[in-house]
């Protein structure tokens, strides 16, 4: 049975959730592998509207085991307020599960990624100030508070004791702020292992028992390849690794048991925050593109941040085929083109006299290059009532087609609208 990968293969925001609603079906166990809650997926069910920010896209159908992995980095407070939320609106989470080596996003963790971006000043990197980067640095730094250590008083407060004195000391003499209380942190987190107990488990065996048994288990990622830590546009990155590298190491599973890697992107391209966009655009047709007012509009599920919208760009997603070993495409929001008489792509970067078919690491040089585009004709007729792939307008067609050409992908998935239903399956995924 299948070990499935969904990846973003833009800048993040490509549509996972809705991706991942639709795959959890078929899946008995889903796991969120990385990223914490600078996240958001927007699903739309037969449920109603759910924002998400931590907790996976599968929570929403009782049989299936949903787990927070050890890539993850968890904000005690945010995950509890989204359990709250579900379970007032009729959701079990009953059978979801944190593994006890995810990392906790601590106070101190928030208080220094505000503060390091507000001292960037023109150089801000565009961080949601969540806390996000400092727990994965303290993580490497081995001095990270892990969420089994919020069922033990004794690890906790030493711990927290031995972090503390060197946050305190970095808080107040670098920062001039505050210094945090070890005594009301304390409580607080132990107060927040109490109320998680039943969630924190060592999440190794529920995963291997299903390797073991063959169910088909579905890998659920946050952000998106351009953003990865160590492939992405640096330093206008995420912390963690969200391909399928990440996949691995962030659901304990072994790479070779991946039978797919499934590459979300959208039609076009957007991204949020700070960092090279070589397709970007700001005329009217961005107007079209952000959809304003609607299921689709492009604000920042977690930041309420207005995207920025672009042109697809084939050079950036061929890149993240082939740093992630993607093999089947889901690309979402064709419906948004619908309205438009001719359609771009970028195929290539010059750069001076030179033509590029890939991104150069250095985002300065990324910044300069020059989009090379093609045009394509749009096909100007609703998509959104389209159910079967053989329906859409041919022009629609051709689009997505040579899309797939350009990055060396095959089509899997198209989706017309934010719905459960307006998803079309071109090749069965999982």
């Amino acid at each position: 049975m299948p070990v499935v990968a969904v990846i973003g293969a833009q800048w993040g925001d490509e549509g996972k959730g809705h991706i991942v609603d639709v795959l959890a079906e078929r899946s008995r166990l889903v796991i969120r592998y990385g990223g914490g809650n600078n996240a958001g997926h927007t699903v739309v069910n037969r449920h109603g509207t759910f924002k998400l920010h931590i907790v996976p896209s599968g929570v929403f159908d009782p049989g299936i085991v949903n787990i927070i992995g050890s890539g993850v980095v968890v904000d005690p407070a945010v995950l509890l307020q989204e359990i709250a939320d579900l379970e007032a609106r009729g959701i079990t989470t009953a059978k979801l599960f944190v593994s006890d080596r995810a990392h906790v996003i601590m106070p101190y963790h928030v208080l220094q990624d505000q503060l390091d971006e507000s001292l960037r000043g023109d150089a801000k990197i565009g961080t949601t100030g969540r806390g996000i980067g400092p727990a994965y640095a303290d993580k490497m730094m081995r001095i990270g508070i892990r969420m089994g250590d919020l069922l033990h008083e004794e690890t906790l407060l030493r711990r927290l004791r031995q972090a503390l004195e060197v946050k305190n000391k970095m808080l107040t003499a670098w920062y001039g702020a505050q210094p945090l209380s070890l005594h009301e942190t304390f409580l607080k987190y132990l107060e927040y292992g109490n109320k998680l107990e039943r969630h924190v488990a060592d999440v190794h065996p529920i995963i291997q028992r299903a390797l073991d048994r063959d169910l088909p288990i579905l890998l659920e990622g946050a952000q998106g390849a351009l953003l990865d830590i160590d492939h992405g546009s640096y330093p206008y990155v995420t912390s963690s690794p969200p391909g399928a590298a990440g996949a691995c190491q962030g659901s304990g599973i072994p790479p070779a048991r991946l039978s797919s890697v499934i590459g979300v992107c959208k039609a076009y391209a957007t991204r949020v925050g700070e960092g090279p966009f070589p397709t970007e655009i700001e005329d009217e047709t961005a107007t079209v593109l952000r959809q304003l007012g609607t299921p689709w509009a492009e604000v920042g599920t977690t930041t309420g941040r207005l995207r920025r919208v672009g042109w697809f760009d084939a050079v950036m997603v061929r890149y993240a085929v082939r740093v992630n070993g993607i093999d089947t495409l889901a690309i979402t929001k064709l419906d948004v083109l619908d309205t438009l008489p001719r359609i771009k792509v970028c195929v290539g970067y010059r750069r001076h006299d030179t033509e590029l078919d890939y991104p150069p690491a250095n985002p300065f040089i990324l910044g300069q290059v020059e989009p090379i585009y093609e045009e394509l004709p749009g096909w100007q007729t609703s998509t959104s009532g389209v159910r079967h792939f053989a329906q859409l307008p041919a022009e629609a067609r051709a689009y997505v087609a040579r899309l797939c050409e350009l990055v060396g992908a095959r089509l899997g998935m198209v989706s017309v609208g934010p719905g459960h239903d307006q998803i079309i399956e071109v090749h069965r995924v999982m």
